[in-house]
């Protein structure tokens, strides 16, 4: 699929398994810009991250895009991608006062990522229009995310909103108690 951003002809094409590696650079990347990950843990997260995006693209457990320049296939300059997951049936609004029953198709946005040198462009906003366009298709219940501070007014201004989910705390891997 052809885009254009400013001027500039784009090609956005399906992530296979071979991509996973790319995928997994621009996600350690990603936590890297965002100040989670020190430099020690870069290459584990990395390493362990392309183990698992190969065989979650291999069973369409994660969907992802690639966006390359015209002309330019081997010069990935960002991605973006959506793992799928099942949760239990649940109240969705319809629209108009109505409330059916959603079949609990949900879709989790990850690695929403733009290379720096690539970055101002309207490279995310591309690709999270085709995001959104997949998701349609699809006919998921529901798509979040998890913004960065830099990513969350692009988020907003395509109708992404605020919502009352939580988070816990403590640490779920040690013995580390939030309440004392």
């Amino acid at each position: 699929m052809e885009q254009t951003s400013r001027s500039r002809s784009f090609r956005i094409r399906p992530a296979t398994p071979a991509d996973a590696g790319v995928i997994a650079r621009h996600r350690a990347l990603m936590f890297q810009d965002m100040g989670q990950l020190p430099p020690a843990a870069f290459d584990p997260l990395r390493a362990s991250a392309e183990n698992v995006l190969a065989v979650a693209l291999g069973r369409g457990e994660y969907v992802g895009w690639l966006l390359t320049p015209e002309g330019e296939p081997d010069r990935v300059v960002a991605g973006a991608g959506v793992q799928l997951r099942v949760v239990l049936p649940h109240p969705v609004d319809l629209g108009r006062g109505e409330v059916g029953v959603a079949a609990g198709r949900h879709g989790i946005v990850l690695n929403v990522f733009t290379e720096p040198a690539w970055r101002r462009r309207g490279l995310a906003a591309l690709l999270m229009r085709h995001v959104l366009e997949w998701a349609r298709d699809q006919r998921l219940d529901r798509l979040v995310l998890h913004a960065s501070e830099e990513g969350r007014a692009l988020y907003e201004r395509l109708g992404f909103v605020a919502t009352n989910e939580m988070r816990f705390g403590g640490s779920l891997l040690g013995s580390g108690d939030p309440r004392g």
